[in-house]
């Protein structure tokens, strides 16, 4: 360096300096690049895409399902079990609700990375002869309406005793399921993505257009499943919807159900129907359970635990 005069000292410095910053940018636009195929990533899979989820939601549904409050509908029961059909009541449970997409549970606090679900818990109760039976299924399903339900619950009790299965949507639909009875015990396995026969309730209330139709595979409800003993799985059906009526029917299973609604928002469910074989053996017999409205409101029930507050059953026609 002792040779060469300031000019030439300084001219090599700015060519390395040149190249330094060449190198740097080009390193930030591959990382950029990088980003951007990390954001299309994200994009393409709508579980954790909240920013959409919420972007697509209309005024008319923030108003009726972010008022704070959940929708409780109350109908009267005829369900067929042990081949004869049974008194009782079903409540559906609308309520939207902040999920955390990792863990699959509901979240305690907002952030940016929870999903906004809609949430169904459906109960039902009847008797069969002394002893009562308790059912309720839960689902989890994305407000984006683009997507399988995240997560689905359900649990049957009654005297002989209690069976609960549970569904996470996550690389396949993963699923556990214990029974006291014992070839089905205690049961982990993963079965391919389909159309959840569960989420449709809360598909229909979204967007009743947006229902699947035409032969399709689905995974019967949890409580069919469970009630007839059957594998978890997809099944062949058939699906119809034409006016404020929308029709499942499973060829396989000698099973239809059937939901009729409101064709305008909220897209109230007023009724439904399920024919399929009832009992064991000799006692089966193809019998059909009925639900029929009786009451919707809109409550903050989990603040109305007081006991002056079961003239709210009253309200509903449940006492």
């Amino acid at each position: 360096m002792k040779n060469l005069s300031n000019e030439k000292i300084w001219y090599f410095l700015s060519i390395i300096a040149f190249i330094l910053i060449l190198s740097c940018r080009d390193s930030k636009a591959v990382e950029a690049f990088s980003s951007e195929k990390k954001i299309e990533k994200i994009t393409e899979d709508k579980s954790v895409n909240s920013k959409e989820v919420k972007a697509a939601l209309s005024s008319e549904f923030k108003t009726y399902w972010y008022a704070g409050e959940a929708e409780i509908s109350s109908y009267k029961l005829e369900q067929a079990r042990y081949g004869e059909l049974r008194e009782g009541h079903a409540v559906l449970v609308f309520v939207t609700e902040e999920f955390l997409p990792n863990i699959q549970v509901k979240a305690d606090q907002h952030n940016p990375e929870n999903v906004p679900v809609l949430k169904l818990n459906a109960t039902k109760n009847f008797n069969t002869g002394i002893y009562p039976y308790s059912i309720m299924q839960s689902t989890f399903y994305p407000v984006s309406n683009k997507q399988h339900a995240l997560k689905i619950s359900s649990s049957i009790q009654e005297w002989c005793g209690h069976v609960y299965a549970q569904l996470n949507n996550r690389n396949q639909f993963e699923v556990m399921s214990h029974s006291y009875f014992q070839n089905e015990a205690d049961n982990h396995f993963k079965i391919d993505k389909a159309i959840l026969e569960n989420e449709l309730w809360t598909q229909l209330r979204i967007n009743p257009k947006s229902l699947p139709t035409g032969d399709i595979k689905i995974i019967p409800a949890f409580e069919y499943t469970r009630l007839k003993h059957i594998p978890i799985k997809a099944y062949q059906a058939s699906a119809f919807l034409q006016d404020n009526n929308y029709t499942l029917h499973y060829p396989e299973l000698n099973r239809t159900l059937s939901i009729t609604f409101n064709p305008d928002f909220p897209f109230e469910i007023l009724s439904w129907e399920e024919t399929f074989k009832s009992g064991f053996g000799a006692n089966s017999k193809l019998l059909t359970t009925k639900a029929t409205r009786l009451k919707t409101i809109k409550s903050a029930y989990w603040k109305q635990n007081h006991n002056e507050n079961e003239n709210l059953r009253k309200t509903l026609l449940l006492k």
